[in-house]
C-alpha cells in the first residue's frame, strides 16, 4: 500500500507540475524552429511527460518533407527537444506538367515548375503515378520493370550520398534501358552501371577511378563503364548521352545499351584508364 501510494503520489505531481513551457530545436537549417514546433503538434502547456513520441514525430515528418528523421527528447522539468535530421534534393523528377525533386531515399520533397529543377540531374525512363509531398516516388505496379528501377535507383542514390558523391551528380539519370543505369557525373564524363547489383561495390570503384586520376591531375571525360563483369573500370573516349540514344531509335536501333561503344572499339588512352575495381 505505501509503494501505491507513492507511486500514485508521483504520478499525480508529473501530471500537475511537469508541464511543457518551451520547445527547442536542434539540427534544423531549412525550417525555422517555429515550423518544426508548430509541425510537431505540442502545445505550450501540455503535459510533458504524456506526450507521444513516435507521434510527435510523424506528425514533423508528415507536414515538412525535408526532414528526415526526428528525435523528440524529454528535458525536465518543462522542455521539450526536438532533434532533427534534414535530408536535401539529389535529383529532379516531372510528372505531367510538374516537376518534383527527390532525396537519396527517392522521398519527394517539393514540388514546382521547370525552374525548381536548377542544376540538379533529370531522372529519365521512370513516370511517377499519384506523387504527393513526403511520399516515396511510385509507379506503375503492372509492369515488373518499374518498380525494379525505382529500387535500383533508390539504391544508386544512397550509395552515392553515404559516400559524399551525390553533389557530383549531373544533367541525367537515365533509367530507359533495362539493364544498365546511365548517369553525369562531373564535367563531362556519362558513368554506366548494371540496373541491379551491388551498387555500393560500382560506387566505390566510381570514387576509385576519379580518385586515380585525380592524383594524375587529368580529367576524366567519356564514358566511364562499371557493367563488366570483370570488374573493371573501363574509361571510353566517346561520351553516352540520352539525346544519343533517342537519335539511335529513331534510326532503328535498340535502347538497351546500343548507343554505347563497343569495348573493343579505339578509345586512345583508354588502356591506360581501365582501374581494377575493389
Amino acid at each position: 500500500m505505501s509503494f501505491l501510494i507513492i507511486f500514485a503520489a508521483i504520478l499525480a505531481g508529473s501530471v500537475a507540475f511537469f508541464r511543457v513551457n518551451q520547445v527547442t530545436v536542434v539540427g534544423n537549417s531549412r525550417y525555422t524552429a517555429e515550423e518544426v514546433a508548430e509541425a510537431s503538434g505540442v502545445q505550450i502547456g501540455d503535459n510533458l511527460c504524456l506526450i507521444n513520441k513516435p507521434k510527435t514525430a510523424q506528425s514533423i515528418l508528415r507536414r515538412l518533407p525535408y526532414v528526415e528523421k526526428v528525435s523528440p527528447v524529454r528535458r525536465l522539468p518543462d522542455t521539450l527537444e526536438l532533434r532533427i535530421t534534414e535530408t536535401s534534393a539529389v535529383a529532379a523528377v516531372q510528372a505531367e506538367e510538374s516537376w518534383w525533386l527527390l532525396d537519396a531515399d527517392g522521398k519527394l520533397l517539393e514540388q514546382g515548375d521547370a525552374s525548381l529543377r536548377g542544376s540538379l540531374p533529370q531522372v529519365l525512363g521512370l513516370t511517377p503515378i499519384a506523387p504527393s509531398l513526403g511520399s516515396r516516388v511510385a509507379v506503375d505496379q503492372e509492369t515488373e520493370e518499374a518498380p525494379l528501377k525505382v529500387e535500383s535507383l533508390r539504391a544508386l542514390l544512397s550509395a552515392l550520398a553515404e559516400r559524399g558523391m551525390s553533389g557530383n551528380l549531373t544533367e541525367f539519370i537515365d533509367l530507359t534501358a533495362s539493364n544498365v543505369i546511365y548517369f553525369g557525373y562531373g564535367e563531362g564524363l556519362t558513368v554506366a552501371v548494371p540496373m541491379t547489383g551491388d551498387f555500393d561495390k560500382r560506387v566505390f570503384s566510381l570514387q576509385r577511378v576519379m580518385e586515380t586520376f585525380a592524383q594524375r591531375g587529368e580529367a576524366v571525360t567519356g564514358t566511364l563503364d562499371l557493367t563488366y563483369g570483370d570488374e573493371q573500370a573501363r574509361l571510353l573516349t566517346s561520351r553516352w548521352t540520352p539525346a544519343e540514344q533517342t537519335g539511335n531509335e529513331q534510326e532503328g536501333g535498340g535502347t538497351d545499351g546500343a548507343s554505347q561503344p563497343e569495348a573493343g572499339t579505339d578509345t586512345g588512352d583508354a588502356g591506360a584508364a581501365e582501374s581494377p575495381a575493389a
